[in-house]
């Protein structure tokens, strides 16, 4: 059975691009980036774990967030930072392989080999499928390979290499520390497999084996004090509600008698949930006391079943290393995660748990995008104070004006998407070309004390699945401009950044000087007389920051949303004219297609030359938004933007993630451990150009006739001419008795004349 997993790999790849992705992973823990410099102490923690010890990285599979699980590409990428974990499945005749489930269809192309399927009975369910105890070694060997589960991981590697053979890769000369996972022990022995003997001589051969866990308290009991004494017995606890083999009782009402599972085994390993539960509506319920418990019985804590791209609670804002840190940062700590992506839950260890930071010292910016507007509807009073709370370093306002001339903050002028316009104003929708193709319900349409009985909303720019916080879905108020900037003197934030959209439109059409508002409330406030606090005037239009040049305090800011890959030097002279700054989009500086990194831009070093301060825009959390390159990790994603692109700013909804890595030491390149960028365009180097799909056009240059705008027109007098004073052409209540006595004279003369008449 010693195949020999590397020769038998389908694909062929570079060793050198191994060694380069390899090198990211090891020199967070290891290697020094830059070894003429002096090196930062990395300072002794102290863990709650039942060792002491820094919790146990343990990683399913190897890297399979996004190699295929057990491919040669999975288990180089995690070796150095954690322990292999291999789910054990047994074939007909002995043979050993690394596959997670019951059944070979979830990750293998099984399917291909032998369409056929057969149901046998699991632990008392029905399961059908294809079951590894049905083929032989040489089989599988030879015919089955392994492709990636979920389909928000990338495809291109699937079928490339074998299923990994548990002799192959302990038979190497040196092969990763391991984790044996017995999967459906009793299932095995009922077809006729000796699994106790099996895995008791794979221990005797094999010494990389440091600890056997089992779902099957009857087989653990089967190897208690047959195994060496330094391997470590665990056990495996599944759903709550699933049914131990030998016990035939649920997991749930096993884990309870924690002396009774000390007796055959050191630790246990159960999914996240029964440590921190998850409630229906997804937010977190109270902990359990599980961890401190098991350690007061002697037991480890392993807490399974964490992926960068699997939603688990809106309590951690789609961000990884804020779930790892509850788990290890929080009371008790577990002892280890089993994990798919051993990188971001290595880096939770190493840099960010126990508070783990530094002063801020650097000279990247956390730019809020609407305040946190991932954690409250945006442009709210709760939006701004959660991102100042979260260490944002600037705060933003999007100004917006009323039909009655209120300065207030919101990122559109249509209140259909932050607000619940809709339901109140429909009868007011209109067609507004100028601003977008789409009709929609205009804040200078209404008054301040209308858009004041409306609601608050968040948005979902990643897609109707991925909802944030919805408990605070419509929370908050908006404010005005002079409200947001009291909050920013009060809390005396680094600095503001204030937006003018739409200016020229407000003051042709509507007879509104956007421009005048902001510079009369920031005058107010006396932004424009003080040195202490940054002000950033933003705008796409330069007429706009044309009006703010006499202002030595204030920064302009070009905002460019559109997607450009290159700026001549004639484009950089003009802005330079008009803006200390332009904000870009993340595109317009790392390009990307089909969610893998392609090449960094020059935009960012032709306008740096320039000494044109750079923002980039907008950063987010959801997995969904992030290319496979940075491993479902917004962690990753922002090391790349600051070391690789060296961005002045990173404009973020979710201010609280940006605050921690650049407060940890972590994200200092001088700094051991240090989380390393990526390199754009290595990973797509090992894809087949067969699976990948035809090359996207050239990224346009941004022109200098795209940045200069014209002058700004005088702002309309739209009031309406004075009409005639109605009390002057009303007739007098005189005049009326007036014209009704002649009325009834006249009525009276007739009447006689007739009554003459008549005689």
């Amino acid at each position: 059975m010693n195949i020999n997993i590397w020769e038998k790999n389908k694909m062929i790849r570079s060793l050198f691009l191994i060694s380069l992705l390899l090198h990211t992973i090891v020199a967070q823990k290891h290697a020094h980036p830059h070894p003429n410099l002096p090196v930062a102490p990395v300072p002794i923690q102290k863990w709650t774990t039942l060792s002491g010890k820094e919790p146990l990285v343990i990683a399913r599979g190897g890297f399979t967030g996004l190699f295929p699980e057990g491919s040669p590409e999975a288990v180089q990428m995690s070796r150095d930072i954690s322990i292999f974990l291999c789910n054990l499945q047994l074939t007909k005749d002995g043979g050993a392989f690394c596959v997670t489930g019951n059944t070979l269809d979830n990750a293998t192309t099984i399917a291909l080999f032998d369409p056929k399927e057969k149901t046998y009975n699991i632990n008392g369910m029905d399961v059908k499928g294809h079951f590894s105890v049905d083929y032989t070694t040489a089989q599988i060997d030879q015919n089955v390979s392994m492709t990636q589960a979920l389909f928000t991981r990338p495809g291109f590697y699937d079928g490339a290499g074998p299923v990994l053979n548990v002799d192959a890769i302990l038979s190497l000369q040196s092969p990763p520390r391991f984790w044996l996972n017995v999967q459906n022990a009793a299932f095995y022995t009922q077809q006729g497999l000796k699994v106790v003997d099996i895995v008791l001589d794979m221990l005797r051969v094999y010494p990389a084996i440091e600890i056997v866990s089992s779902p099957d308290i009857g087989f653990l009991k089967g190897i208690s004090g047959k195994t060496n004494k330094a391997t470590k017995v665990i056990f495996q606890l599944l759903q709550s509600n699933d049914v131990e083999p030998l016990t035939k009782k649920p997991y749930g009402t096993v884990v309870k008698d924690l002396a009774a599972i000390k007796l055959f085994a050191s630790g246990i390993m159960v999914p996240k949930e029964y440590i921190w539960p998850v409630k229906p509506d997804k937010y977190l319920g109270l902990p359990t006391t599980l961890v401190a418990d098991a350690h007061k019985s002697g037991l480890e804590v392993f807490a399974s079943g964490f992926a960068n791209d699997y939603f688990s609670s809106y309590n951690y804002n789609y961000d990884p290393t804020a779930e790892y840190l509850q788990f290890i940062d929080h009371g008790d700590s577990v002892d280890g995660v089993v994990t798919d992506f051993p990188t971001t839950a290595s880096n939770a260890i190493a840099c960010f748990a126990h508070n783990n930071t530094l002063p801020r010292k650097g000279r990247t910016l956390v730019i809020s995008s609407n305040g946190a507007s991932a954690v409250y509807p945006g442009s709210t009073d709760l939006a701004y104070q959660q991102a100042i709370d979260d260490g944002t370093d600037i705060i933003d306002c999007t100004v917006q004006m009323t039909k009655d001339g209120i300065a207030f903050c919101a990122y559109n002028a249509d209140l259909n998407t932050e607000s619940t316009a809709m339901t109140k104003f429909m009868s007011r929708s209109s067609n507004v070309p100028e601003i977008q193709p789409k009709s929609g319900i205009f804040s200078f349409d209404l008054a301040w004390s209308e858009i004041q009985t409306l609601k608050p909303q968040t948005t979902n720019p990643i897609g109707s699945d991925f909802l944030r916080n919805p408990a605070n879905k419509n929370s908050g108020k908006f404010v005005t401009l002079t409200e947001f900037l009291d909050l920013a003197k009060t809390k005396a934030v680094r600095g503001i950044l204030v937006s003018i959209p739409n200016a020229a439109y407000l003051a042709s059409k509507k007879g509104l000087d956007i421009v005048g508002a902001v510079s009369t409330a920031l005058s107010n406030a006396t932004f424009d007389k003080q040195a202490t606090q940054k002000v950033f005037i933003q705008s796409e239009d330069t007429s706009v920051l044309s009006k703010f040049e006499d202002i030595p305090s204030y920064k302009r800011v070009l905002l460019i949303n559109e997607i450009v890959g290159d700026v001549p030097l004639q484009t950089v002279g003009e802005i330079k004219k008009h803006a200390d700054a332009v904000n870009l989009p993340r595109t317009s500086v790392i390009k990307s297609s089909n969610s893998l990194l392609i090449g960094v831009t020059n935009v960012v070093k032709e306008l740096k030359d320039a000494n044109i301060t750079v923002f980039v825009h907008v950063f987010r959390n959801e997995y969904m938004g992030l290319a496979f390159d940075y491993w479902s990790d917004p962690n990753i994603e922002m090391a790349t933007y600051v070391h690789t692109v060296q961005v002045d700013g990173l404009v973020t909804e979710f201010p609280a993630t940006a605050s921690r890595f650049l407060r940890s030491p972590c994200s200092h390149l001088r700094h051991v451990p240090t989380i390393l960028p990526v390199k754009p365009g290595e990973l797509v180097s090992t894809v087949p150009p067969e699976v990948l799909p035809p090359a996207a056009a050239p990224l346009p240059s941004l022109k200098a006739a795209d940045v200069v705008d014209p002058p700004l027109p005088a702002v309309a007098n739209l009031t309406p001419p004075p009409q005639p004073d109605a009390a002057a052409q009303a007739p007098s209540s005189a005049a009326k008795a007036n014209v009704a006595d002649v009325v009834l004279s006249l009525a009276a003369i007739l009447v006689l004349a007739m009554l003459s008449a008549g005689h």
